[in-house]
């Protein structure tokens, strides 16, 4: 990913705060030499993305080779208007947040640990539920057949890389605007995106 120092973003923190908000994200690498890609929701563990995808999939029996995968997580964004500057010459951008992960994918063969890794993900993402269903509460024997259907992975994280482009380059004045214009939207995502630089600015980090 091509990142500007001004847009880099080292801390390891944030950046997991970005894959724990924005979880559903991208796999790629090679399948016989192509290109390939599949979307996936990921559970952060540790230093470790854990995920699964269908058998029939094709994208998983490239792991065996050992190399690694590019996972892509993108945080909020938003189009920026050159008319929220101070300045007449200027054009229009997109201010945005991502996450790029890189590893090598470990599948994982115990069948007991891919039913925990699977009660883990479901847990995550019905914690908001009023009434949140349970893996548990399921016929073992239907679960059990669930699991034979898909592969279960997970991918220590080698390397990550953060591009944070949230109009650091600008003026205070132009930045300020930007962050107004884009927390009075309507849009949800503009004032996601508004926020995330808000906050970054209290932070005293622009980037």
């Amino acid at each position: 990913m091509y990142v500007p120092d001004a847009f880099r973003v080292d801390d390891r923190e944030a950046l997991y705060g970005v894959i724990r908000d924005n979880s559903f994200g991208l796999l790629m690498s090679q399948v016989e030499g192509k290109p390939f890609a599949t979307h996936l929701p990921f559970l952060l563990d540790g230093d470790v993305l854990v995920a699964h995808m269908a058998r029939a999939n094709p994208h998983w029996r490239g792991f065996s080779d050992g190399g690694a995968v590019l996972c892509v997580f993108q945080g909020p964004h938003a189009y920026v208007s050159p008319s929220w500057y101070e300045v007449e010459n200027a054009v229009p951008t997109w201010n945005y947040a991502a996450v790029h992960v890189y590893g090598t994918p470990q599948i994982v063969e115990d069948p007991h640990a891919a039913y925990a890794d699977q009660e883990r993900l479901v847990d995550l993402y019905e914690s908001g539920m009023d009434a949140p269903w349970r893996l548990a509460d399921r016929d073992r024997g239907f679960v059990d057949g669930m699991l034979r259907a898909i592969v279960n992975f997970h991918i220590p994280i080698d390397r990550i890389e953060g591009k944070f482009k949230l109009s650091q380059n600008r003026s205070d004045a132009d930045r300020d605007n930007v962050i107004a214009a884009l927390c009075a939207s309507d849009d949800p995502g503009d004032a996601a995106c508004g926020a995330l630089m808000a906050a970054r600015l209290d932070r005293g980090n622009g980037g």
